[in-house]
């Protein structure tokens, strides 16, 4: 299948699917949960979701579970509302690029802040 397509697929699918977990899935362990990015493999046979969710490790692991759960559910939602006769299979994972990025931000400022104080001894 053409990769535009494919990628046409795997942004609607966003869309839809952060619809579908914040107004359809009813399972109380989902907490803040957003849809940050979608990977549909070539032949839509299966997708990658990428879900970063605010909370203790434990949530996280609750809202994946819950997800994971949820899969059959949201994957019929998702076949209805593309008009797909198979969706994809869905695959649920943690996005955890916004909390090493924060990682990397404090230890290039407590490098900075380290140097600014023995610069200023000088």
């Amino acid at each position: 299948m053409s990769r535009i397509r494919v990628q046409k697929v795997a942004e609607q699918m966003k869309k839809e699917l952060a619809e579908i977990v914040r107004t359809s899935v009813k399972d109380p362990r989902v907490g803040f949960a957003t849809i940050t990015h979608v990977e549909v493999s070539g032949d839509l046979q299966h997708a990658k979701v990428l879900v970063s969710v605010l909370g203790t490790q434990e949530e996280k692991d609750g809202t994946l579970a819950a997800l994971t759960k949820a899969a059959g559910f949201i994957r019929g939602e998702i076949a209805r509302r593309l008009h797909m006769r198979v969706a994809p299979e869905l695959l649920f994972r943690l996005d955890e690029s916004g909390e090493y990025s924060d990682r990397i931000e404090r230890v290039l400022k407590t490098i900075h802040d380290g140097e600014d104080g023995g610069s200023a001894g000088e």
